[in-house]
């Protein structure tokens, strides 16, 4: 499913996934569908059943096949699926959901925008980065991540997971103080530069700066956005976090999510990369430290 547009519902990237496998009839109910979702949910079955060129019982049958109990079961769970939710709010909700139905959207859209990236993530460009990262731990380099507002609360995060392996990492989210720093970078040293919309000037201007000092440049952001057009150059790596969320009119969730899933797939690869010889004796040592400070159970 990597084709997929990544701000489409996971209700319509089944149906997709599906097409190969559904009778040429019901192939074209499907287009039909995935040609314009919000008429489908709203069109009688007389009018789809026209515009497909199948029979009613056809369009009937295309729902059970993919999984409904029928076309208004079918309709019902489109509406939901292709609704806009509530703008600065969320995507994927409505203004009367209660908590039981916001505990379902708010969890099958992230867990859409998960499984959109597990199938879409160029492995090639992490296992990149992976190694960047590794080489500048193994040989006591500088790794600075950047991020501001939401980014920069995932480059905290990102501090927090690469020091416990013993790694020279620092986050920072003043814009001031990410020019410094990235003035004082060097060759071997890495710039992981974390961003959302890919609009900021500040993480635009970071990277920049970062590259000119020598330093490999690794950028978590929306693919085709200005930051990571300037990400296509040599000496940068680009790591795209696609999703559904328009950063104008959305609270940052679900991307928030999936940059901190990246920076999990990385500090994972890195810790495999620098070995256990070393490295599970000082993780067991932290361990061990942090269980020293807690209370005795019971």
């Amino acid at each position: 499913m990597s084709g997929t547009d990544p701000g489409e519902p996971l209700m319509l990237e089944r149906i997709r996934a599906a097409l190969p496998a559904l009778p040429p009839a019901e192939r074209r109910v499907a287009a039909l569908l995935l040609q314009d979702a919000r008429s489908f949910a709203t069109l009688p079955i007389g009018e789809l059943a026209t515009r497909a060129a199948v029979s009613k019982p056809t369009v009937v049958r295309f729902c059970r096949s993919v999984g409904y109990n029928g076309l208004a079961d079918f309709k019902l769970k489109l509406a939901g699926s292709v609704s806009e939710g509530v703008p600065f709010v969320h995507r994927a909700v409505d203004e009367d959901d209660g908590a039981g139905e916001l505990v379902i959207k708010v969890i099958d859209n992230a867990v859409s925008a998960l499984l959109h990236y597990r199938n879409a993530a160029a492995a090639g460009a992490l296992e990149r980065a992976i190694e960047l990262l590794a080489q500048a731990g193994r040989s006591g380099r500088r790794i600075e991540f950047y991020g501001v507002g939401n980014s920069g609360i995932v480059a905290q995060d990102a501090q927090h997971k690469f020091f416990r392996l013993g790694v020279s990492a620092h986050a920072v989210s003043d814009g001031h103080v990410q020019v410094m720093s990235a003035t004082m970078l060097g060759p071997g040293d890495c710039a992981v530069v974390i961003s959302n919309s890919g609009r900021s000037r500040d993480l635009v201007d970071v990277a920049e700066i970062a590259h000119r000092q020598g330093a490999s440049i690794i950028v978590i952001t929306a693919s085709g956005s200005p930051l990571a057009l300037r990400a296509q150059q040599p000496g940068h790596v680009l790591l795209a976090a696609d999703h559904p969320e328009d950063h104008d009119r959305y609270s940052p969730m679900v991307s928030r999510l999936l940059h901190l899933m990246i920076i999990d797939i990385l500090t994972t690869g890195v810790a495999l990369r620098l070995g256990s010889t070393k490295l599970r004796p000082l993780l067991r040592s932290v361990k061990q430290a942090l269980r020293e400070r807690r209370y005795a159970a019971g």
